[in-house]
């Protein structure tokens, strides 16, 4: 167990997932983050597709870590799937903090809550040429599975492509 408190989104934590996902998927600056899609411009979300999202997948949720002071940590989309595999998505923690661990620290306390609820394998997606965020993953366990999937292309919601070779890949782990 990581020993992080987890705790599902509210309403109004929604304007902090929606910032703190834009911040480390399309920040810039000296604190952003290494993980930052520069292939795509815009919003990474905002709080009208969140919402959206969450209304689209009932059993879904986003769970959020806040420290003692209540400053949000980090976030991530969980979805149980059938087969009690379950899908994990924007994973993001403060890009100012991830010399800390904060992001290996969060999937290990996703994972273990999912597990808890009887999740026996993860699953997610990441865009194919994030090969740096791609390694990280399978360092933590997670393999390619050698599925893609096409990327929305005309759909602005995840941003706008600076490149027409995208696609996402799927990474598998056991849990």
């Amino acid at each position: 167990m990581s020993g992080i408190p987890l705790n599902p989104a509210t309403e109004a934590d929604l304007p902090e997932i929606a910032a703190l996902s834009n911040w480390a998927y399309r920040g810039t600056g000296p604190q952003s983050s290494w993980t930052v899609e520069s292939y795509l411009e815009g919003e990474r979300t905002n709080e009208d597709a969140l919402r959206a999202d969450l209304a689209a997948a009932p059993e879904a949720q986003i769970l959020t870590w806040r420290d003692a002071a209540g400053e949000l940590q980090g976030h991530a989309w969980l979805e149980p799937g059938a087969d009690d595999v379950w899908y994990l998505g924007l994973l993001s923690v403060r890009p100012d903090r991830q010399d800390r661990k904060l992001g290996r620290t969060l999937l290990t306390a996703v994972e273990d809550h999912a597990r808890e609820r009887g999740a026996r394998r993860m699953q997610m997606t990441v865009i194919n040429v994030r090969d740096t965020l791609i390694a990280w993953y399978q360092r933590r366990g997670y393999a390619l599975t050698g599925e893609a999937r096409p990327f929305p292309y005309g759909d602005d919601r995840f941003g706008r492509p600076r490149r027409d070779d995208l696609a996402f890949v799927v990474l598998e782990r056991g849990l």
